[in-house]
């Protein structure tokens, strides 16, 4: 059975007029930048495997599609919103 886990990503996002995140750029961990061509599907979610809740994003990035997980910080207050991360599949 296959486990994952989380490997957290620098994400460049911008807020659309009506307030929604949508993200634009993936920056994996070697330093590599994935332009995301388009949002396909973005729902609340949570990782039942990893834990944790936010939002999944399934992203387009070239011919290639990913989803794309938000968690949302717990701080009320602040300029923390979240995290981006991926999920990595381990054997």
């Amino acid at each position: 059975m296959k486990s994952k886990s989380r490997i957290y990503v620098e994400v460049t996002a911008s807020f659309d007029a009506d307030g929604q995140l949508l993200p634009k750029l993936i920056v994996w961990e070697d330093g590599t930048e994935y332009n995301i061509d388009r949002v396909l599907d973005i729902r609340p979610a949570f990782s039942a495997k990893s834990g944790g809740q936010g939002d999944r994003y399934m992203v387009r990035l070239g011919n290639h599609y990913s989803y794309l997980f938000f968690e949302r910080s717990a701080e009320i207050k602040g300029n923390r919103l979240g995290r981006w991360f991926v999920e990595a599949r381990h054997a």
